[in-house]
């Protein structure tokens, strides 16, 4: 098995199913997961609506896996992604893969990854099925993360500079879920862990949360940290412990 001071990650990027206006914030995120070591996208980039993708290819060291779709209403490059994920697999190199999409069809690649003992992180849109999301180590909603539209080339000396183009169309907003959707899965965490004392660390607990609900972000709730999330939520009661963590109890 692989032994890193930080997890190899192979990440492989739905290009057809995700917008390249998210690619810098995607690697973002991905950084405070481990080491991108394989960088690679697929579809059919001679089509028109993957240009935004060939001018952030470099920009991130990616790995462009062209598949043409030869059939109208095929995807030739789910079943590349598929392929290369099993041989990278089978390598032994890496820790963990990242899968960005939003589509379902790659929730079987997943459970066949973990069940090989490796981790899987998704990175997809909030409609992504819960089926995918569910299989995944934990799944980031790419909604989450800033987007921006990709960088225009620099024109050449001797050539006129082509003309702007519009910013890629932004996603719909969403709104901030509840926080009585956070309480909740707050409260089933406690009642699951079942501990006599009635102060819960924050950290064991958020690490079970997560472990339960894949999906879980605080920034979905308008928050950057679970700490923020607790102390907004006036049910509970916080205070500092031992080595300074923080500690939560319920104040009903």
């Amino acid at each position: 098995m692989p032994d890193h001071d930080r997890p190899l990650l192979a990440v492989l990027i739905d290009a057809d199913n995700t917008s390249p206006r998210y690619a810098g914030s995607i690697f973002e995120e991905i950084a405070a997961i481990g080491e991108a070591s394989v960088r690679r996208c697929y579809g059919d980039f001679s089509s028109q609506q993957m240009a935004g993708w060939n001018k952030v290819q470099a920009e991130h060291g990616l790995v462009p896996l062209h598949s043409p779709a030869y059939t109208v209403g095929k995807n030739s490059s789910d079943i590349s992604l598929v392929i290369d994920a099993m041989d990278l697999m089978h390598t032994g190199r890496f820790d963990a893969f990242v899968l960005v999409s939003s589509d379902s069809d790659f929730t079987r690649l997943a459970s066949r990854i973990r069940e090989q003992g490796l981790d899987v992180y998704g990175i997809g849109q909030q409609k992504t099925p819960e089926a995918f999301r569910r299989v995944c180590k934990r799944f980031i909603f790419i909604e989450n993360l800033g987007g921006t539209a990709p960088a225009p080339k620099p024109t050449p000396p001797g050539e006129k500079p082509a003309p702007a183009e519009a910013p890629p169309p932004a996603s719909p907003s969403r709104p901030k879920a509840p926080l009585t959707e956070a309480r909740d899965i707050i409260l089933r965490a406690m009642d699951a862990i079942d501990q006599e004392e009635e102060w819960y660390a924050l950290g064991p607990l958020g690490q079970y949360i997560t472990a339960a609900n894949p999906d879980f972000d605080t920034r979905t709730y308008g928050r950057k940290k679970l700490s923020d999330l607790v102390q907004d939520l006036k049910i509970f009661e916080t205070k500092r412990g031992a080595a300074n963590q923080l500690l939560i109890r319920r104040l009903d």
